[in-house]
């Protein structure tokens, strides 16, 4: 943002875009509560990108800068992400006004509205320069409006189409039966919601979904998105393999390591089964937690981010399936078809271990955690 865009909005004062705050002190979790419910507001108000400056007295427009070393927009992102349902994307950055610093806290604009907070479930709109709960009518009207609530059509804040792998896409498309070239291929991303434009910007931005299945280097975007593999058991190789990429790529590559790191006689198809899952259906909206597997010798645990929706029992409950842009994408794109029958994969897991000893599914509301833990290496049958 310039001087003069920012200028123009002081001057025309809070709104329902605009808020304007004097400090912000995120030492405190009451200040992280309101920063959330601001942004939440801004948000959910119609009119484009909204803005929280930083720095500026909210009834006098008075200039008084900020300390850009107080807070970050990482910092920024985890409270918006860890607070809010779904998370908002939002960006920090620092313009000089006057020999002062002043932030500026952008809220783009996407197709996820309406927004709440996790801890109450409320749901916060501007209504002029005041943030209030939203109405009843308001919220249906907003659910109305955006019915398709996936959280991977939401632009990723500082990406670019130079990031979405073209040869990829192109494959995708041609499996679909669509002809592609340099002429159609823009127009084909943005319908797809692989791209979205950014009217603010004037430029593409990569969507979640687009960054995860089509681009190679989504962990600078998405440093979540990797596989932990520790090894305890294996002294031909590390103890720590972290692997990172596009989504497929992460799982053939983690397979691979999986097949050489344990015992030939050892089930593996069973924790591919599981890691193709974790994969699928992860909570890709949690930015601190990524899938990870630890060999012991007494066990193979695969650790999943994000619980499995309404599955009280999955051994017998029905439960929903995160993440179905993902998921028509990687179907289409995998040769080796894993993603066929992925309802039946629990069944199979257990079926893999039939004999050599149990595999249990856990389920955990308090760590927002879905678990498999598989036999050891060395299993009763074999002691």
């Amino acid at each position: 943002m310039d001087n003069k865009k920012l200028m123009s909005l002081i001057k025309r004062g809070e709104g329902r875009k605009v808020d304007f705050k004097q400090i912000l002190d995120l030492e405190l979790e009451g200040n992280r509560k309101e920063l959330a419910k601001d942004i939440c507001a801004l948000a959910n108000s119609k009119g484009g990108r909204g803005y929280l400056i930083i720095g500026v007295e909210d009834k006098t427009k008075n200039i008084l800068g900020t300390d850009e070393g107080k807070y970050s927009e990482e910092q920024i992102q985890q409270i918006i992400s860890s607070r809010c349902e779904p998370p908002i994307p939002v960006s920090l950055e620092f313009v000089n006004i006057e020999d002062k610093k002043i932030g500026v806290i952008n809220i783009y604009d996407g197709p996820q509205r309406p927004y709440q907070l996790r801890e109450n479930g409320a749901f916060y709109i501007r209504r002029g320069s005041t943030t209030d709960t939203m109405r009843k009518e308001e919220i249906i009207s907003a659910l109305n409006e955006n019915l398709s609530l996936n959280i991977e059509l939401s632009p990723i804040v500082r990406s670019s189409i130079d990031f979405i792998d073209k040869d990829l896409v192109k494959k995708y498309f041609n499996l679909k039966g669509i002809e592609v070239d340099d002429n159609n291929i823009v127009t084909l991303m943005e319908n797809a919601s692989i791209i979205t434009f950014d009217k603010e910007i004037g430029k593409y931005l990569a969507t979640l979904g687009g960054i995860l299945v089509f681009s190679k280097d989504n962990s600078i975007f998405l440093p979540h998105n990797m596989i932990k593999i520790v090894n305890n058991i294996n002294k031909n190789y590390a103890d720590n393999i972290i692997i990172t990429g596009s989504l497929l790529s992460m799982l053939d590559e983690a397979e691979e390591y999986l097949v050489k790191i344990l015992p030939k006689d050892y089930p593996v198809k069973a924790i591919h089964e599981g890691l193709s899952n974790a994969i699928l259906y992860r909570d890709y909206t949690l930015c601190c937690s990524e899938i990870e597997i630890i060999i012991n010798t007494n066990s193979v645990s695969l650790l999943s981010p994000g619980v499995l929706l309404n599955g009280k029992d999955i051994n017998t409950s029905k439960y929903l399936k995160r993440n179905m842009w993902i998921y028509e994408k990687l179907i289409t794109l995998d040769n080796k078809k894993r993603f066929f029958n992925t309802g039946r994969g629990f069944l199979r897991m257990k079926g893999y271990f039939k004999g050599k000893g149990k595999v249990s599914f856990i389920n955990s509301i308090k760590d927002n955690t879905f678990k498999i833990i598989y036999p050891g290496i060395y299993t009763k049958k074999d002691m």
